[in-house]
């Protein structure tokens, strides 16, 4: 796990302070390898690559980057491999190896497979490859989206990082970008290859991109396509997925460095700690956050703590659990630190906590593992309830409901609507209007977290026509997923598109403390067996993530097998408002620049102090884009100077 940048020339013209550039960019992002930096530029200064190193696979110096081939290659490489053991024994006869790494493993590849390289990789990972011989600069990210990849084009240079801060001196100006603000606004994240910074863009999850002869290409390697087999059997799919989930979780314990688990108290990292403990007992540290620091804690001590869960877990296989117990302090102290690594604001908090946790868990180990990817694999979010049920009302006028498309009945649907209890408000304003609507239709309407901020956000600041496009263009691409498969249809593009902004706070959180994260959910033969499974099996009776549940039933302790009450890590910064905290976040939005923002009503901000829900998303979102405003656009000229 690392950090990588570089440069290059579309004209292949020298790049001026091409050392003062890359040291620059690589400065940035130091954070993400604290135990090794690497520095390389090609003859006549025409491309440069840089590398922060974290140690996790060969922690000798054969392992250092840039890494050169001896075929004029170079590589700066940021992720895992984890069947590079597998890969290097196809490659033995081509290759004379000269130490462990998987990032040779990759430079060998490069060299049997050419541009087929991603194709050949089971992981997490974005890299960069030039190649002297056809002067050209490789590129790729993995297929989920975990490891990021962004770049810029300024005065004939192509510039890449693994993080957007790096590209920030090379841009004249630092500006919102319109389109990805509208992004953020309506998904809480730019869905698309655009970022909040203007003229800075994102490779997308299982692109690769080339830059050869002045010109810059980018294509997509691999999708997931949905088609059902309906020969499966329910026991089939359980045998299945516990084949591939226990083949992933394995291949995810290579390292030559301790391994650790997140314990956050749901199915999803409980899960994956359990399995990892039968894989390596010996990596037996596991980490959990929690909050008993808040006005109102006596009166119910467990409204922000899952600890007990975690510590069943724990018990249970014999891990130590390190608990961590988040206080207001923590958040004034560290909120402006979260703020820089994530890049872009983020409108979920669990991005603090995770920090939190993050930080707790780089003091015991230099790898954790953790559970994303589960909810959208196996169908774990409520809104697919919301949306389920609707159809099923809808199915059932139209008299099609034994078609075959939705595969559960009203009957078994009715018991698990308990699941939506605290969705009242959300189903009170969803069902006011726009009844029966097509599928993409509604489904937009469920994740549109836009018209939460009419009053914050001042009119005209969201470009609907191209927010409505982007998501068009993923929902209804009926190339990879069936006509009137409504379930797929939310899946996948919470796969595709929402997926990547938590899998971003994943990366931001863990690289802020030097610790690598690994999800062993995001696995692609898991992920492609997994969209062929029908809904009647994967969600039987409606209940959500039934599939995944009932295959573990025997590892998973009952009262976590049970529980229908996850939290999702929220925060107490309601009851926080009171003391501090209060005090800072006003501070924050009456300040000058506050006020001055182009896009928001400071004084409706601060109007949802005194009316914000407990679970309200609202108040952190704009605390949040603030802070960010503060910590990039109000500081463009520091970034500026930097290669001045």
């Amino acid at each position: 796990m690392c950090g990588i940048v570089g440069a290059t020339s579309l004209n292949r013209d020298p790049i001026p302070n091409i050392d003062k550039r890359l040291s620059a960019m690589s400065q940035l992002i130091e954070h993400r390898g604290p135990d090794g930096h690497g520095q390389w530029k090609s003859d006549g200064d025409v491309t440069g690559l840089a590398h922060r190193r974290l140690t996790i696979i060969d922690l000798s110096e054969s392992g250092a980057q840039p890494m050169h081939g001896p075929n004029g290659t170079h590589i700066c490489y940021n992720g895992e491999s984890y069947n590079y053991i597998e890969l290097r024994e196809t490659l033995k006869d081509g290759w004379t190896f000269r130490g462990t790494s998987d990032t040779e493993v990759l430079l060998a590849a490069y060299a049997k497979h050419g541009r087929n390289l991603p194709s050949q990789l089971r992981g997490m990972f974005a890299f960069a490859i030039w190649d002297e011989n056809n002067q050209s600069l490789f590129c790729a990210r993995d297929r989920f989206g975990i490891k990021p990849f962004y770049y810029t084009i300024q005065d004939g240079v192509f510039y890449f990082a693994s993080e957007p801060k790096a590209l920030l001196p090379m841009l004249p100006t630092i500006d919102m970008d319109r389109q990805g603000f509208s992004e953020y606004l309506t998904f809480q994240y730019p869905i698309s290859e655009r970022t909040l910074f203007k003229g800075v863009h994102q490779l997308m999850p299982g692109q690769q991109l080339v830059i050869e002869k002045g010109e810059m290409k980018i294509s997509t390697y691999w999708d997931v396509k949905y088609e059902h087999d309906h020969s499966l059997t329910l026991e089939q799919c359980k045998t299945r997925v516990r084949e591939l989930i226990a083949d992933s979780v394995n291949i995810h314990m290579r390292a030559d460095v301790p391994i650790g688990s997140y314990l956050s108290g749901g199915v999803d990292s409980s899960l994956i700690a359990i399995l990892a403990n039968e894989f390596s007992p010996e990596n037996n540290q596991s980490f959990h956050g929690r909050f008993v620091d808040f006005p109102g804690y006596e009166n119910d001590p467990y409204a922000y703590d899952e600890s007990r869960y975690a510590h069943e877990v724990a018990d249970k296989i014999g891990n130590d659990l390190h608990v961590i117990d988040i206080k207001a302090e923590d958040f004034i102290n560290h909120i402006g630190d979260v703020v820089k690594h994530l890049d872009h604001p983020v409108a979920g908090i669990g991005s603090f906590p995770q920090y939190m946790v993050s930080k707790l868990a780089s003091e015991h180990v230099k790898v954790v593992l953790g559970g994303q990817g589960g909810d959208e694999i196996f169908g774990g979010y409520a809104r697919y309830m919301v949306g389920y049920l609707e159809q099923l009302i809808s199915g059932a006028l139209d008299g099609n409901l034994d078609n075959g498309d939705y595969g559960v009945s009203f009957e078994s649907v009715i018991p698990n609507l308990t699941i939506l209890k605290k969705y009242r408000p959300l189903l009170k304003t969803f069902w006011k209007e726009g009844l029966w609507e097509s599928a993409d239709q509604r489904f937009f309407r469920l994740i549109d977290r836009s018209t939460d901020l009419s009053d914050e956000i001042v009119e005209g600041a969201v470009d609907h026509e191209h927010v409505a496009k982007v998501y068009s263009d993923v929902y209804n691409d009926r190339s990879v997923i069936g006509e009137t498969d409504y379930l797929n249809g939310m899946s996948r593009f919470d796969f595709k598109r929402l997926l990547p902004a938590l899998l971003q706070v994943e990366d931001r959180m863990s690289m802020a403390h030097g610790l690598e994260s690994r999800v062993p959910f995001l696995d692609h033969p898991l992920i492609e067996f997994a969209a062929t499974i029908p809904p009647a099996l994967k969600y039987p009776g409606g209940r959500l993530k039934e599939l995944l549940r009932t295959s573990y039933e025997d590892k998973l302790p009952t009262s976590l097998f049970q529980r229908e009450d996850k939290m999702g890590f929220p925060v107490p910064l309601t009851q926080w408002y009171g003391g501090e905290v209060g005090d800072f976040i006003r501070d924050t939005f009456h300040s000058d620049r506050a006020r001055q923002r182009a896009f928001l009503n400071s004084d409706k901000a601060m109007e949802n102090f005194s009316s914000d829900s407990t679970y309200s998303r609202k108040t952190w979102g704009l605390l949040n884009l603030e802070l960010w405003h503060q910590t990039f656009y109000d500081r463009a000229h520091e970034y500026r100077a930097m290669i001045a």
